[in-house]
C-alpha cells in the first residue's frame, strides 16, 4: 500500500478508535490498529517477494 493511503486510512479513522479510547475500551482500538498494520506488512510481503522472484527469474 502507498504510504499516503496508509494516512488516509489512519486519519479516517481516528476518531472512532480515539471514541473507543475514552469510554474506557482503549484494547478494541489497538488490537483493530494491530490488525491494519499486519494486513499492511503481509501485503507488503507478498509485493517483496513476487519482486525477488521475478529478478530472480530475469539473471
Amino acid at each position: 500500500m502507498k504510504l499516503s493511503h496508509i494516512m488516509v486510512v489512519l486519519i479516517i479513522f481516528s476518531w472512532p478508535l480515539y471514541y473507543l479510547y475514552e469510554i474506557q475500551l482503549g484494547a478494541i482500538s489497538f488490537l483493530l490498529l494491530a490488525i491494519f498494520f499486519l494486513v499492511v506488512t503481509i501485503k507488503e510481503t507478498k509485493k517483496f517477494k513476487e519482486q525477488k522472484k521475478n529478478n530472480g527469474d530475469e539473471s
